[in-house]
């Protein structure tokens, strides 16, 4: 054994969030870790505040937040909303 913890898909996609929530709360909305299916190898998110009703909020999913988690976790093949 090399002594090295092994790091959770969940905590990874958590941390990924951190890096984008920033940027997402400027607009005033938020993104929530809300589950991972390992089955299916898809994360799922909960887009609230002004992402609620926003027309762009599926780009912001698909092309920010999508984006950020496959590029932290790669074993995750799909977000999407809760």
């Amino acid at each position: 054994m090399s002594g090295e913890t092994q790091v959770s898909v969940e905590d990874r996609v958590s941390s990924a969030l951190v890096e984008i929530r920033e940027a997402i709360q400027q607009d005033g909305g938020d993104v929530e870790f809300v589950s991972y299916d390992g089955d299916t190898k898809t994360v799922f998110v909960n887009l609230t505040g002004a992402c609620v009703g926003c027309p762009a909020s599926m780009m912001t999913l698909k092309m920010g937040v999508e984006r950020a988690i496959k590029h932290a976790v790669p074993e995750v093949e799909f977000v999407e909303a809760y």
